[in-house]
């Protein structure tokens, strides 16, 4: 039979007709081929249209997110304010930064002149120059190679060498810190320290809460602060107000009242000249007379939520060590998942605790303290000098002093006390000015003391070189030198270009380590190496001016709150009391008032303040378009990794010149 012939059969059953069908052509190879072809036509423009749908959509949202990007930035633009400290005192820097952005430009208009013609020196003779721009450019690489390269490379070998030593410290802590988990290493406590039957065997303990301002979370304070476990009669809550808001001190005063009434062991202080700021708040307070009467005292900032076992968990560290001076815990925050400045925050001061003041509390017995969630004994401050007015870091300057004077601390790692990070750029901003020019103030004013002192000469050189030195004024310097200054610089003179591993490999593996302590973190490493050198600006200008005692070096802002931590403790306690306001119960809160009372006292007692804006900031933005030059420069050069270096760095100074990161205020 043919291969194509077709048989029919019909068969007649029940009155149903059956059509057999038989084709020998269906299972011939020719046929099955065709077929296949067929197929994998069909598939491969499925696969085709596919793969043009998701393009058509990556370069839809592109298009979307850069047009969002471009309208953002005009309106950010249009309306910010000019937001850098003080502009008087930034000048200098920021005319700086200016100056060698315009010269940068040029140079890089000539190089590109020079790319496209071809120019080279090394063929090209004296007397066949063509025109004044090429002898100019002949001329300027002359010059260069002689003299300018020479300097810029004995400056970037400097800086290298610090960069080296820095990193080598923070190795050598990383590993203070791996042994101590390792051995599993921490201050310990005699269970039975104070008799609970007995309330007279506990100290006398002082609980201070300085604030000004804190509209947000003076209530969350106050009342974690009285809630503390230990005997009523031998505790005494001091609030020490300095605002000058006189709805906010009658908001303070109730609330102080209320927690009296319940029978809390409680005082308000205000002051009518507010001097010193937070130093010369605590110096006034320990001036009363029935401080006398208390051996310890307990410090937190207003937004610092203590859990009620905290004083049982760091009193009893004092007894049986009379020189131990200062026992320090550590801080948690409430809000370091609430935007991407609040997580590079989070890595920053977990790797602070964690390793830092870890490492030193347990193999020195000294570290700064941190100003807030500390407990000290009152013998040490008062031997040490008490609180001082001479700087803006009060805590590091009773800490050094303490030190010198033989007093030992003890870091407890495991001791957490809920608080809050700023959320906004601005904010921050402020808070690291003061963090980093307060010290150098500091390094002026105790410099004769420190070498005079009857201390070990172990115990000096640590001062002056690692406390001071290396970690408070060399690390800003190098920063902002080494990679925001030399880097650029290095990309128009090529004689003196930084290796590869100085800008990637070491930075890389430095941010790691600091990443460690938050492994929930890891994922956030490139923007953190590009958040740390972005802020090397702010903290090299803040140390700058601190050493040479500028005027910015004066400034102290309260730290911008925004009561996140107890705004949904307060509507969660309103609903629960809503739901049960017939029953008779103890308030298990720390919140005095209900929430109902006081949500109602803080909508009457509302006022209209100035509205927020998102601001611009100039250094960052001068040096953002520098970087951003090099990194043309460096594209014709064909360099690879400092070309990605310079341009994610430029787009990371970008964002932080147009306020892009942190709190947006729509």
């Amino acid at each position: 039979m043919a291969p194509n012939t077709v048989t029919n059969a019909t068969d007649k059953v029940n009155d149903f007709t059956l059509l057999h069908v038989h084709d020998d052509g269906l299972d011939s190879p020719m046929f099955q081929e065709k077929q296949k072809k067929s197929t994998s036509t069909k598939q491969f423009t499925w696969v085709i249209l596919l793969k043009l749908h998701k393009l058509l959509t990556c370069l839809t949202w592109l298009t979307n997110g850069l047009k969002s990007t471009f309208s953002l930035v005009k309106k950010r633009v249009s309306l910010s304010d000019i937001g850098d400290e003080n502009p008087k005192n930034t000048t200098r820097l920021y005319r700086f930064i200016k100056v060698f952005l315009v010269l940068s430009i040029v140079a890089l208009v000539v190089e590109i002149i020079a790319h496209f013609n071809q120019w080279n020196l090394h063929v090209i003779q004296p007397w066949e120059v063509k025109n004044l721009l090429q002898w100019f450019y002949m001329v300027w690489i002359s010059f260069r190679e002689d003299y300018v390269a020479p300097l810029v490379l004995f400056v970037s070998k400097f800086c290298i060498v610090l960069f080296l030593i820095q990193s080598l410290d923070r190795l050598v802590l990383c590993l203070g810190c791996f042994w101590i988990k390792v051995k599993k290493l921490k201050p310990m406590i005699d269970d039975d320290a104070y008799d609970v039957e007995d309330p007279l065997s506990f100290p006398m303990v002082l609980v201070q809460i300085p604030m000004c301002n804190e509209r947000e979370v003076y209530s969350q304070s106050i009342g974690a602060a009285c809630q503390l476990d230990w005997p009523k009669d031998r505790i005494l809550v001091q609030v020490l107000d300095d605002s000058d808001d006189p709805n906010l001190q009658m908001l303070i005063k109730d609330e102080v009242s209320s927690w009296k009434e319940k029978g809390v062991n409680i005082v308000y202080r205000h002051r009518l000249i507010r001097t010193g700021y937070k130093a010369g708040n605590l110096k006034s307070a320990m001036s009363c007379d029935y401080v006398k009467n208390y051996e310890f005292v307990a410090i937190f900032d207003a937004d610092f939520q203590p859990n009620p076992d905290y004083l049982m968990q760091t009193i009893p560290h004092f007894k049986g060590k009379p020189d131990l001076g200062l026992v320090q815990a550590r801080w948690s925050y409430v809000n370091k998942d609430e935007n991407l400045l609040t997580r590079l925050q989070n890595i920053n001061l977990c790797f602070h605790f964690e390793v830092e003041q870890q490492v030193n509390g347990y193999f020195l017995n000294f570290f700064g303290f941190n100003g807030t969630a500390g407990v000290w004994r009152i013998k040490a401050l008062e031997e040490s000098g008490g609180w001082l007015e001479r700087t803006t870091v009060e805590d590091m300057d009773i800490a050094v002093r303490a030190h010198l004077n033989g007093w030992k601390f003890i870091y407890l790692n495991d001791v957490k006390v809920l608080c809050e990070l700023p959320e906004s750029y601005e904010a921050y901003k402020k808070q690291q000015h003061r963090w980093h020019s307060g010290p150098m103030q500091l390094f002026r004013l105790c410099l004769p003391a420190v070498l005079t002192a009857k201390i070990s000469i172990w115990k000096k050189a640590n001062l002056i070189f690692l406390f001071f030195l290396l970690r408070k004024l060399i690390l800003p310097f190098y920063s902002f030198t080494l990679f925001c200054i030399i880097l650029p610089l290095t990309m128009f003179i090529p004689e003196s270009e930084l290796p590869l591993w100085v800008i990637c490999y070491v930075p890389i593996v430095m941010s790691f380590l600091n990443i460690l302590p938050s492994p929930k973190s890891v994922p956030f490493l490139v923007p953190y190496l590009l958040f740390e050198n972005t802020m090397s600006v702010t903290k090299f200008n803040a140390m700058v001016s601190g050493l040479f005692q500028l005027g910015s070096a004066y400034e102290w802002v309260v730290t911008k709150k925004t009561g996140r931590s107890s705004e949904s403790d307060l509507l969660a306690l309103a609903e629960r009391e809503s739901k049960s306001s017939n029953e008779d119960k103890p308030l298990h809160r720390r919140h005095s008032e209900s929430g109902l009372e006081l949500l109602g006292k803080i909508q009457k007692t509302e006022v209209v303040s100035k509205k927020k804006k998102n601001k611009l900031y100039r250094k960052e933005l001068a040096l953002a378009f520098l970087l951003l030059t090099a990194c043309a420069r460096s594209l014709l050069a064909a360099h690879g990794v400092h070309f990605y270096f310079l341009l994610f760095q430029g787009l990371a100074f970008l964002v932080m010149g147009l306020d892009l990161i942190g709190e947006q205020v729509s």
